[in-house]
């Protein structure tokens, strides 16, 4: 049990997992807004990034802690016997910044597919494979920094809880965002074990915070666990910066924004762009797509480029190199629509409403927490999931009806200004905090 704290303001730790700069992610963006928004409200909040670099939109946010568990190094330590040994000397070498740019480089270093034995043995913590690093992150939380809470990015981290949990006795809580789209990516052997592991390590978490609805109810069927841990909090934005798009519709853009995957639907979007060109009104209408890719997504741009080629269309679509925050804040300010067409539910979709807070309107699948980001914001319309007709037919209701399309881009922007800001994001969080310590936060 713990004490209450005195002070209002708190040292908090957040253990994130790095993902190497190469691709759009939301989940990053979400973590490190809530980290600078914390920081905002008085408390010291260190970084501890996991796997590999941080890379973060805002200067100056990032901690000097080194990455733990470094991708390279915990890829030897399940392969070779010889590295779970603690070797410090070894360890250094392997976490170098040399060594993390090129494991980010890989494209197995952000495919579940391939490391089914490694998120396993992650999930086993101290009965792991990378037990030496646990150690290593334990003793540094309890020497040097002694937190008041630990705050896990997201579920894949649970094996780190119990140690944690022994040594510091703070309480542990745990965002939850789209794990479900890692674990359901391994084979039916992997993925079924990762769930079971699942359920066994979230029983030692204080309290989730689920980003919707949406995400809350499907965890809560997969973890087992009382509903009274689930604290929703939405996914808030940093709003400095994000102006009205002026939506002129001449010509006519249609915008994605996320990484640039087969999964995140950009080939259905592209399908769906080719069946409105064949529209003797839609001559001059625009595709522009953001958000980088891995060395796996690179055969399918490829494929993409022929087929817009074949068409005559390859001028008509641009491929944007920049996805940082002032890349992205131009890119949304050029779009008339945004369409990201994920072909599988997802727990939020932070391309979403950084599109809103530009008052720029979304056509999104009817699945997922999508329904419920559109119900609470009045800023999109829905098609139906992995069709391509369907979304073509969604997007021409908007690009030829640009009056309908402003008034959804004001409703969302209006919406998003309200309810979906990284401040309101932060208090949620703290009181959840609050609620664990028995701090008392106004």
């Amino acid at each position: 049990m713990c004490m209450p704290l005195e002070a209002e303001q708190m040292k908090i730790v957040h253990i994130l997992p790095g993902y190497g700069g190469t691709f759009y992610c939301g989940n990053c963006i979400r973590d490190i807004s809530l980290v600078a928004e914390l920081r905002k409200l008085g408390n010291e909040v260190i970084i501890v990034p996991m796997y590999l670099p941080l890379f973060a939109d805002m200067p100056g946010l990032l901690c000097e802690m080194p990455v733990f568990y470094g991708a390279v190094n915990v890829y030897l330590k399940q392969k070779i016997p010889l590295f779970r040994r603690s070797m410090p000397w070894m360890e250094t070498l392997l976490n170098s910044s040399v060594l993390m740019k090129f494991a980010a480089r890989k494209a197995g270093s952000t495919r579940a597919s391939g490391l089914g034995e490694i998120t396993l043995s992650m999930l086993r913590g101290e009965a792991g494979y990378q037990a030496s690093e646990l150690e290593k992150l334990v003793i540094m939380l309890g020497d040097k920094i002694k937190p008041d809470v630990v705050h896990l990015s997201n579920a894949l981290l649970l094996g780190l809880v119990r140690r944690i949990k022994s040594e510091l006795r703070v309480p542990v809580i745990c965002s939850l965002q789209d794990e479900d789209t890692w674990i359901n990516a391994m084979d039916e052997e992997h993925s079924s074990s990762a769930w079971e592991l699942l359920r066994e390590k979230a029983k030692d978490v204080d309290a989730f915070i689920p980003v919707s609805n949406y995400y809350a109810e499907f965890m809560l069927r997969q973890l087992q666990i009382p509903y009274e841990l689930f604290h929703v909090v939405n996914i808030g934005l940093d709003l400095n910066g994000y102006e009205a798009a002026p939506l002129t519709f001449n010509p006519p853009v249609i915008g994605y924004i996320s990484r640039m995957s087969e999964s995140s639907g950009l080939g259905l979007l592209v399908d769906a762009f080719l069946i409105l060109k064949e529209d003797s009104r839609l001559n001059k209408l625009k595709l522009h797509a953001a958000g980088g890719y891995t060395g796996d997504d690179r055969r399918f741009i490829k494929r993409l480029r022929k087929k817009l080629m074949a068409r005559g269309l390859n001028d008509d679509v641009v491929f944007f190199q920049g996805f940082d925050r002032k890349s992205r804040l131009k890119f949304l300010h050029s779009l008339s629509i945004l369409s990201v067409p994920v072909l599988q539910g997802v727990a939020y979709g932070t391309y979403m409403i950084e599109a809103l807070a530009s008052g720029v309107p979304v056509v999104q699948p009817k699945h997922g927490a999508f329904p419920e980001l559109i119900k609470a914001t009045g800023g999109g319309i829905f098609y139906e999931p992995n069709d391509a007709v369907s979304l073509a037919g969604a997007l021409l209701k908007l690009l030829l009806n640009s009056g309908k399309a402003r008034n959804l881009g004001r409703q969302g922007r209006k919406s998003v200004e309200r309810h979906f800001s990284s401040e309101g994001m932060a208090v949620k969080t703290m009181n959840v905090y609050k609620q664990c310590t028995g701090m008392n936060y106004r």
